[in-house]
């Protein structure tokens, strides 16, 4: 019987299986690496990998109250670079004692062993976050494999002050969103709602992921099944590729010096993004401040309320450690102390995974925000809707297929070819993975 990723009857040995057929693991260690015990007796070093600008910060609060724990700061590059680091260090015996790690990194390190169980120490932690980001670090089964960190709820921006003029209603739904788009191009033939970008496949993951997606699920034997073409993932990918192709909105990628035009000029009223968007808005668009507002995700059906994530990471403790106890309480704490979260905000930017980090004095109206004194409010209440995602050993692989097929669906305007992308993107991750030798089938 399959099984979702999130079901938590699936052993960790389930989860290493595939990759252990493959050569790709280790030995399965316990909690704390080469010291069973994962305790120490006299004052400890800690060593923590993480991209999140002035983390030392953060860290200092704990070293000045901790003074028999240690911690230091490595600073490392995000994505796959640090991923694969992370996995050659272990290989070397010598991977850091603490770990940022993206959710979607998360199966790829425990199929390498490289991420421990630290349940024993921080299962209390439960309680101090959504369901569905304890469902990310937990990969369904009695584990614990990091606390999550920090989180990218996906929203709504679009400009306040067009839609008023325009007429133009805030959408509710995804039908209403469709909608919108063909009056606003009809009211403002020179621009569009938005665009639909192949060049960051983080947004089309999350889109998926609110749709109810399971990329990758895994049963209680260790067999993994592929499908990124479910029946979500279709609808979500059949309904852009219908409004592109009808040519009710853009088909230009992200992040460009012609999108931020975009956005600045006015030629793009919306935005589908993250709770971290107005720090992008203020580079992008800063013609435009004061003008946008934000709302919760449009949804499938009416009257539902659930959004997908963009983005986001947790803190994890390595199998080479050898003071898991010491490096999963200091996990613990900087992921849910009141003084850590804030400093979390203020020093790294970040905005926390933990509830109580989402509200607060500290939290204050983005400056790009004035006219929505109430932003971070109605993120809590968005974030509070996450849903569980579900991701596997090979992302990259996806994600690197999702930038092929997209693109140039994308560029063509043909709906047919969003169909064949994500084809593709199933063909190609199912491939790879039973390359490597995992045990793997397709939904």
């Amino acid at each position: 019987m399959k099984m979702s990723i999130h079901r938590r009857q699936i052993s960790r040995r389930s989860i290493l299986a595939g990759a252990a057929a493959a050569g790709l693991t280790g030995t399965l260690a316990a909690c704390g690496g080469s010291d069973d015990s994962g305790k120490s007796s006299g004052p400890v070093k800690l060593t923590y990998w993480s991209w999140a600008p002035n983390m030392d910060k953060v860290v200092a609060i704990w070293n000045k109250k901790n003074p028999d724990v240690t911690v230091t700061v490595s600073k490392q590059a995000s994505g796959g670079e640090i991923l694969s680091k992370l996995i050659t260090a272990k290989k070397a015996g010598n991977a850091p004692d603490l770990i940022q790690v993206e959710y979607q990194s998360l199966p790829t390190l425990v199929s390498n062993d490289v991420l421990a169980d630290i349940s024993k120490y921080a299962k209390s932690a439960k309680s101090e976050f959504a369901e569905g980001l304890w469902g990310m670090v937990t990969l369904g089964t009695d584990a614990v494999y990091a606390i999550p960190q920090d989180s990218g709820p996906l929203m709504f921006y679009y400009r306040e002050d067009l839609f008023k003029q325009h007429g133009l209603t805030v959408p509710t739904t995804w039908d209403e969103f469709a909608k919108t788009a063909r009056a606003a191009r009809k009211a403002l033939p020179h621009a569009y709602l938005t665009t639909f970008s192949s060049n960051d496949p983080g947004l089309f993951a999350g889109l998926s992921q609110q749709a109810g997606g399971k990329w990758w699920t895994v049963d209680g034997g260790g067999k993994w099944t592929v499908g990124i073409d479910d029946a979500a993932t279709k609808k979500t990918a059949d309904f852009w590729g219908g409004l592109v192709q009808e040519g009710v909105i853009d088909n230009q990628p992200m992040y460009t010096p012609a999108w931020n035009n975009a956005l600045n000029k006015s030629t793009h009223l919306a935005w589908v993004s993250a709770v971290w968007a107005p720090g992008v808005l203020v580079s992008s668009a800063p013609d435009t401040k004061g003008k946008w507002r934000m709302a919760p995700l449009p949804q499938w059906s009416a009257g539902e309320s659930v959004t997908g994530s963009w983005g986001g990471s947790s803190t994890g403790v390595s199998t080479d450690s050898k003071h898991a106890e010491a490096a999963a309480g200091f996990a613990h704490w900087l992921n849910t102390d009141p003084e850590a979260l804030a400093a979390l905000v203020k020093d790294a930017g970040l905005y926390p995974a933990a509830t109580k980090g989402q509200s607060g004095s500290v939290l204050t109206t983005p400056a790009f925000f004035p006219n929505q004194t109430d932003f971070y409010d109605t993120a809590a209440k968005v974030a509070a809707t996450t849903a569980a995602s579900a991701w596997g050993p090979n992302v990259q692989i996806a994600y690197d297929a999702f930038t092929d097929g997209f693109g140039a669906a994308t560029k063509a305007r043909k709906s047919a070819q969003f169909d064949s992308a994500l084809a593709a993107m199933q063909s190609k991750t199912f491939a790879d993975m039973k390359k490597q030798g995992f045990k793997v089938t397709e939904a």
